[in-house]
């Protein structure tokens, strides 16, 4: 929560924004960072040899650009320790009970990063992987939180969502993606039919902080021709009691 008394610290806000830039960047000079923010090349040189010296981000020795580092990492895995731990066994039931692939993401601005997943048995196996992140418009995950954002939130995300098409089910316009979502939170689960990749049915739902705001989510992806509607609505209230019962367990809501 923010106190209106209290000001920010102007170098680490700054640090923050450096790390932002990499959302949607592998790797970025000093140049093309003052850039992107309006800093003056040396603050911008300061701030991120800093960042460097401390292990947030990592020097490409061959170009000079800069990537974020292993500390990063290592600091965002011990924040998901708990939900990781929490969430696990959970993932495991799914794929005993329904024989498919169950994941869980963390949702980060435009896009969701993979924590966990466990293999389904059957031959087929699912593209995503721990580590990897992939869009909010065209994966059921993705959908599942931006339904349940706060409006402003939301309006901010479409805004800047390239919209990019995987797919011909792909949704690729503002107002499509804001229809579907507005029946996502009627029944509190989401779903994606070949929206990332052809052959992939994949369905979802949020896990919420306790300010009632989506952080995460879990999914269960399979390919089509097992992921009947019978099969799907069952999924889908179980998801939604799975992930009532983790936000519980974590003390969120």
């Amino acid at each position: 929560m923010k106190d209106n008394n209290v000001r920010s610290i102007q170098s680490v806000d700054r640090a923050i924004q450096i790390l932002k830039c990499f959302d949607n960047q592998e790797e970025l000079g000093v140049t093309e960072i003052s850039k992107l923010l309006g800093l003056h090349k040396s603050t911008t040189f300061g701030l991120v040899y800093t960042l460097h010296a401390n292990g947030i981000l990592e020097q490409n020795e061959s170009n000079g650009k800069y990537k974020l580092g292993l500390e990063i990492f290592r600091i965002a895995n011990n924040v998901n320790t708990s939900l990781r731990h929490i969430v696990i066994p959970y993932l495991r039931e799914l794929v005993k009970i329904y024989k498919e692939t169950a994941n869980l993401v963390i949702f980060q601005d435009l896009s969701v990063l993979y924590l966990e997943k466990v293999e389904s048995s059957y031959s087929m196996r699912i593209s995503t992987t721990v580590g990897g992140e992939k869009p909010l418009h065209c994966t059921a995950v993705g959908k599942s939180i931006l339904a349940f954002l706060p409006e402003d939130d939301l309006i901010d995300k479409i805004k800047r969502m390239d919209f990019h098409r995987f797919t011909e089910r792909t949704i690729t316009t503002p107002n499509k993606l804001i229809e579907s979502l507005k029946d996502i939170r009627k029944i509190g689960y989401a779903e994606e039919d070949e929206e990332l990749e052809i052959g992939l049915h994949c369905i979802a739902a949020p896990i919420f902080n306790k300010y009632n705001i989506p952080f995460a989510a879990i999914s269960l992806s399979g390919p089509v021709s097992r992921m009947n509607s019978e099969i799907l609505a069952d999924m889908g209230k179980t998801l939604v009691e799975l992930t009532n019962e983790i936000s519980k367990k974590m003390g969120l809501n």
